[in-house]
Order: C-alpha cells, then sequence, then structure tokens
C-alpha cells in the first residue's frame, strides 16, 4: 500500500515537488522531523518506565562502561557536559546511578548504575528495540542498513562542527 509519503517521495516531477513543498528539500528539517517522530515512538512505547531517550542512552552507556565522568559520557553520547550532568542529577535522584569521587583523580565524580538502573535499564531493551523497528519499518530491509551506514558517514564527516564532539570508545 502506497502511503501519502511515498508518493511525494517517489514524485517524478523533481523541482515542483520541492517548489511545493520546499521544506522537503532542506535535510536538516528532515531529520529533525525524524527526530520529533523517533521521539514520539520511544515514549509510546517506553512509557511506562518514565525515561527519556537522552536518560536511557546515558543509562546504555553506563551499563557498557561503568564508572564513567561527565565528560566521558558526554563523548560517548555527544552531549555537553552541563547536559549530562543534569541528566545524571535526574537519575541520581530516582535511585538508578550513582555517583563518587575517583580514587584517581578526587576532582572528577564517577557515575554507575544502581541495582534498580541496571534492571530498568534491561527491562526497557524489549520497548526500546520496538521503537526503533517501528521508526524503520517503512524502509524495506536493504534500505535499513544503507539508511544506518549513510547516518553515520553524515555524522562522522560533519562531527568537528557538534556542540560536542562525539566520540564513542
Amino acid at each position: 500500500m502506497k502511503t501519502k509519503m511515498n508518493a511525494i517521495a517517489e514524485d517524478n516531477r523533481g523541482s515542483m515537488l520541492f517548489d511545493r513543498m520546499p521544506l522537503w528539500s532542506r535535510p536538516g528539517y528532515l531529520v529533525r522531523r525524524l527526530h520529533q517522530i523517533h521521539h514520539a515512538l520511544f515514549f509510546e512505547e517506553c512509557k511506562e518506565f518514565d525515561i527519556t531517550p537522552v536518560q536511557y542512552g546515558v543509562l546504555t552507556a553506563l551499563g557498557h562502561t561503568p564508572d564513567l565522568d561527565q565528560n566521558s559520557l558526554g563523548k560517548e553520547l555527544g552531549l555537553d557536559r552541563t547536559n549530562v550532568a543534569d541528566v545524571l542529577v535526574r537519575l541520581s535522584k530516582r535511585g538508578l546511578v550513582e555517583r563518587c569521587r575517583s580514587e584517581v583523580d578526587k576532582r572528577m565524580v564517577l557515575a554507575r548504575l544502581t541495582p534498580e538502573g541496571a534492571a530498568i535499564t534491561r527491562d526497557m531493551q524489549a520497548a526500546m528495540q520496538r521503537a526503533q523497528d517501528r521508526l524503520l519499518e517503512p524502509l524495506m530491509p536493504q534500505e535499513r542498513n544503507a539508511f544506518i551506514t549513510t547516518l553515520i558517514r553524515l555524522i562522522d564527516g560533519n562531527n568537528h562542527l557538534g556542540r560536542t564532539v562525539f566520540d564513542p570508545k
């Protein structure tokens, strides 16, 4: 079944489409719109957990690499230090993350999941995956890998322009 959006995307009149819908020729607009859709899907699938996508990203990163400081978390997730600090405060208040001073550098505060944080991260996995699957559902299976690969290339090629340089381990 062809959707209205598929018909628009397949419109063979080229520039006439962009004359009628100029925002659809702007990658930034399309990325922002897709981001909005992803958030809606994430919140729909994960509503019972009361966790935002950014919070889930922090929980996931800490689940894979405990004892990260906020600078390292920011680089891992492409977030600035201040945003990471705010997220850590919220997650700490909920008892999902604990923070302590580094034994090596007392100025550094490290974060790790609590048992409750590890449990909610694990329990959310299926719901989060449903949101991801629903986001990619309109694409044919062979298009999904190409889409992800293209996104990675765009991020990698423009990474230096972001407020925070994304530097995953």
